[in-house]
């Protein structure tokens, strides 16, 4: 028999209508008003669970890399606080199966939907937050965030989610304009969009990159600024 949700995630809930709440998108409630009061969607967890989890991986990365720069361990957040991270946290609980969500948002693929399963894995956080306090959430971040992926980081990997990070550094260590992004243009049907984004440094540089989300496009397009400029990306 397939363990309960709260086995998953290693906490019985005192309070169970948070976890309830964490795991239900905005469009439940439009589409059963009656199911639900106004904002017990997860959104404002979110919120809260953003900060929480900031906080504990700032925690870890200081621990786990005594020496580095406050640039270096940013990107290395950067990396673990990601949406992709937190997806891919979200799919080893089994959280597709647990959201509520409506019928439209479930046709145009909702329960696959990176950036969804991120928010739900905040708002879990910080449901944990609020049910047992912050040695909780931080317990639960150590084990399905954090995890094995510190082992996997190192201060001289440029990962692939510290592309703005980086550019950002480096336009201030030049005294270059700040770079600035914007979006071009989005296409395609809701559960297969693509966005393309455009980085520019002053007159130094314009390009543009696509990619199915508007952060993901962001950071190809300053990947490829990074390597017009000659900057060593590994």
């Amino acid at each position: 028999m397939p363990q309960s949700l709260e086995q998953r995630l290693g906490h019985a809930f005192r309070q169970p209508e948070l976890l309830r709440q964490a795991l239900t998108h905005r469009s439940f409630g439009r589409e059963q008003p009656d199911s639900q009061a106004p904002g017990l969607d997860n959104e404002r967890l979110e919120f809260l669970g953003d900060a929480v989890l900031g906080l504990r991986i700032c925690e870890r990365l200081m621990a786990a890399f005594p020496e580095a720069s406050e640039g270096q361990l940013s990107r290395l957040r950067s990396w673990l606080v990601s949406a992709r991270n937190l997806a891919l946290a979200a799919g080893r609980l089994e959280l597709r199966a647990e959201l509520r969500l409506s019928r439209a948002e479930e046709a145009i693929g909702g329960r696959d939907k990176q950036r969804l399963l991120a928010n739900t894995m905040e708002a879990i956080i910080a449901a944990l937050h609020l049910d047992a306090g912050y040695a909780a959430a931080a317990d639960f971040i150590d084990r399905y965030i954090v995890g094995a992926s510190l082992d996997q980081l190192s201060l001289e990997q440029l990962h692939e989610f510290a592309y703005k990070s980086a550019l950002q550094e480096w336009a201030h260590a030049h005294a270059r304009p700040l770079p600035r992004y914007r979006v071009l243009a989005a296409s395609g049907p809701e559960h297969d969009k693509r966005f393309t984004v455009e980085v520019s440094l002053g007159d130094l540089y314009t390009g543009s990159a696509t990619a199915p989300t508007k952060k993901d496009a962001e950071q190809k397009a300053a990947a490829a600024a990074l390597a017009h400029l000659g900057v060593l990306v590994k």
